[in-house]
């Protein structure tokens, strides 16, 4: 690792610690050379396959882009930001469990809209209308009698 101060070659490690829930470790460093300290954070680089949008582009696995669309769908719900990145880190581990090494961006919708199902109804209604290209009310009407009749009944 290069000291980012005097850009040495050497440096050494003085502690590491997990991060997070573990799947981040971050590294105190100490350069050889001019003894300034600095800290590195280091996370496994799996690769996630490429996605084949509906109109036939390829192009590399955006997590911002779910991400955003995550937040765009739950703006103004009461739904934890933990809870938006637990259900990323699914989608992204049902990605890379695949093993395959393109998925259609057809799957990608299907992944979200099956985990906003289970999260909040209001968002999964939100993100279906932009994802399935809804036209008119009696679409929007259609998606929310599915709803009701999926909801398993609560007794009393």
């Amino acid at each position: 690792m290069y000291c980012p101060f005097c850009n040495a070659h050497d440096t050494k490690v003085t502690d590491s610690r997990l991060v997070g829930d573990g799947s981040q470790v971050r590294r105190r460093r100490e350069c050889l050379n001019c003894h300034e300290r600095f800290t590195t954070y280091e996370r496994a680089e799996l690769a996630l396959p490429m996605v084949v949008k509906r109109e036939g582009q390829r192009e590399a696995f955006n997590v911002d882009k779910v991400r955003r669309g995550l937040q765009r769908a739950l703006e103004k719900r009461k739904v934890p930001a933990a809870e938006i990145e637990r259900v990323l880190n699914e989608i992204m581990q049902a990605l890379r469990s695949s093993g395959e090494r393109e998925v259609s961006s057809l799957v990608i919708g299907e992944y979200i809209m099956e985990k906003l199902r289970a999260l909040d109804d209001v968002a999964y209604v939100r993100f279906a209308s932009v994802y399935r290209r809804f036209q008119d009310i009696q679409e929007f009407s259609d998606e929310i009698n599915r709803l009701k009749v999926d909801e398993p009944e609560v007794e009393s």
